[in-house]
């Protein structure tokens, strides 16, 4: 046991002694006759058979919007819930600080991101997402807010 760290080891108790022996002098070894090659067994592969369409809202007229004035993160849920139905939602976040709201966008990017819908910026803390189903019209000016002005800009 020449090794110092094995050493240490054994000392603090974090290693079992491990008994030195001599290896006996090398014997030259008959060279065997290859062997077939066994054929393993492997198990059956069942192929994952995921449904084409994932459960989307009807399309039929917008006759709800959703505003929400979020106070903390857990508000989120609401969002999403009421996003998942097809619901388009308009997001105020004055009323929160700027760490939530960034946590808060990046959740909301992501929940339209994986239901096909779409985030924009409406003024520097009013956010719309809307589903797939809804078409936004305007001349997009008001969405390309300030980067100086925009918390969530960054520098």
């Amino acid at each position: 046991m020449s090794n110092p760290l094995k050493k240490t080891m054994v000392y603090l108790g974090l290693a079992d002694e491990e008994e030195t022996y001599e290896e006996p002098a090398a014997q030259p070894v008959a060279r065997k006759q290859p062997q077939p090659a066994a054929v393993e067994k492997t198990a059956p592969v069942t192929p994952l058979h995921r449904p084409a369409v994932v459960r989307q809202p009807t399309a039929g007229p917008v006759s709800e919007i959703l505003t929400v004035h979020p106070k903390q993160y857990r508000d989120a849920q609401t969002i999403a819930e009421n996003f998942r139905e097809g619901i388009p939602v308009i997001i105020n976040l004055s009323q929160m600080s700027d760490a939530d709201a960034r946590r808060l966008i990046d959740f909301a990017s992501g929940l339209s991101l994986g239901l096909y819908g779409r985030i924009e910026r409406v003024t520097s803390k009013v956010f719309l997402l809307s589903p797939e189903n809804i078409a936004v019209s305007g001349d997009g000016a008001i969405a390309q807010a300030d980067p100086e002005v925009a918390p969530f800009a960054q520098p």
